[in-house]
């Protein structure tokens, strides 16, 4: 066996202690942007669903005010996307969580267009344009401060505490980091490449808790641990809600081929958001937003009856596959939690033996499998779902049959070439 060079453990100790104080201010910084972006999309979905229909005398649950608003949406954003300086960033239904750093030009149109999707009303979340937004703000920040941090470290980093403040914890991250691990610079082993990204993360996630909490907060009352006709539910209803997003995800890329036919932005978003509007009649004011309090609500609500589960999911998922096609900037985890909860209620009614979080977190799994395409994410985010540990070792037999299920279907990309990628 080859000894280690004298001095290289210490030289590798050396180097995590100083990159951590970056990492420490990456994950601070996305945290307090994330928290301010957000809060102004609160504040603006307040005047707009709640003040001005009230100023108005008008009901901000009706369908008019409803398609007038999501109309109206995506005739604003459309403007913004076609006049703004930046035209708010590459269209987010051709990239995924990640990428190269944007120019700090194009900030300020994506800030504006994901704050108005999401006050709007848009079935998407804010993860991929935060992530874009703090990739640019930061890696022009540390490459005037901190100039020998390497540029794809910073990129991994900012990825990390983004990651880490949205769902209030750095596990998130360090699972999604698990597989991307190979691309940190230099040797050694897995945990210290997962390292610093954990700083990142841990950083986010404590300021985010501290200022608000988890973006996902929703969770299922706990009923203990699953038994074994929970197991046999769980590892049917996982593969076919993966199933039932994978639907969404051809809808989108013949949706998206569609869209682009108008050629204008204008045109495209103003479309997409009539349609929106439609769905958000037809599914009413759950089936708007990202999903993650609206899956608070559907989850502490009164019971609904399965056909009414089905037709929020199906609207949920239809909603979601014309925001991400029609040029909105937003991310689609958020509104697929939704889609997998309503799934989920909808098995459980079938079934009522089942326990709800089994059957819940089973299809939420399915669900955000299909849609993020990434394993661990979707483990986390079906265990953070029912807040109860105990179902996790369900959930890891639960994702067998689903992965099977989406290893060779197309991604929910646009550019994709529908082939199969990496675990």
């Amino acid at each position: 066996m080859t000894e280690p060079e004298p001095g290289l453990g210490q030289n590798r100790i050396r180097t995590l202690a100083v990159l951590s104080v970056p990492a420490v201010l990456i994950g601070v910084v996305s945290a307090l942007i994330l928290f301010a972006l957000d809060e102004l999309s609160r504040q603006l979905q307040d005047l707009l669903w709640d003040v001005l229909p009230h100023a108005a005398g008008i009901d901000p649950d009706g369908g008019w005010w409803i398609f007038g608003m999501l109309t109206a949406t995506g005739l604003a954003v459309g403007l913004m996307v076609r006049y703004l300086p930046g035209h708010a960033g590459p269209d987010s239904a051709a990239a995924e969580l990640g990428g190269s750093a944007l120019p700090l030009k194009v900030v300020p149109s994506l800030a504006a267009v994901a704050v108005l999707g999401l006050a709007g009303g848009v079935s998407l979340g804010p993860e991929n344009p935060i992530i874009a937004i703090n990739t640019a703000v930061l890696t022009a920040l540390l490459a005037r401060f901190f100039r020998r941090v390497p540029a794809r470290l910073v990129l991994g980093l900012t990825m990390a505490g983004t990651v880490g403040a949205l769902f209030g914890t750095p596990v998130a991250a360090a699972l999604l980091f698990t597989g991307m691990a190979g691309a940190m610079a230099g040797p050694g082993a897995l945990f210290d490449k997962l390292f610093l990204p954990l700083v990142s993360a841990g950083a986010g996630a404590a300021v985010m808790t501290t200022l608000g909490g988890t973006m996902l907060p929703a969770s299922i009352p706990e009923a203990g641990s699953p038994g074994g006709w929970d197991v046999l539910a769980a590892m049917a209803i996982a593969p076919l809600a993966a199933a039932f997003g994978l639907a969404g995800v051809l809808a989108f890329r013949w949706a998206h081929r569609q869209f682009r036919r108008l050629r204008s932005p204008v045109l495209f978003t103003t479309l997409g958001g009539a349609l929106l509007g439609l769905l958000g009649v037809l599914g009413g004011p759950l089936t708007l937003f990202k999903g993650a309090e609206e899956s608070e609500e559907l989850l502490h609500g009164q019971g609904e009856s399965f056909s009414t589960l089905a037709v929020l999911a199906a609207v949920k998922l239809a909603a979601l596959v014309v925001a991400a096609a029609a040029g909105f900037r937003g991310g689609r985890i958020f509104p697929a939690v939704f889609v997998g909860v309503a799934f989920g209620l909808a098995a459980g009614a079938l079934l009522p033996n089942i326990r709800a979080d089994a059957a819940v977190s089973a299809a939420v799994l399915g669900v955000v499998l299909a849609i993020a395409r990434d394993g661990w994410l979707a483990l986390f985010i079906a265990v953070v779902i029912t807040g109860d540990v105990t179902v996790s070792a369900m959930l890891c037999l639960a994702i067998l049959p689903a992965w099977l299920v989406v290893t060779h279907a197309p991604h929910m990309v646009a550019e994709d070439d529908g082939g199969a990628r990496p675990a």
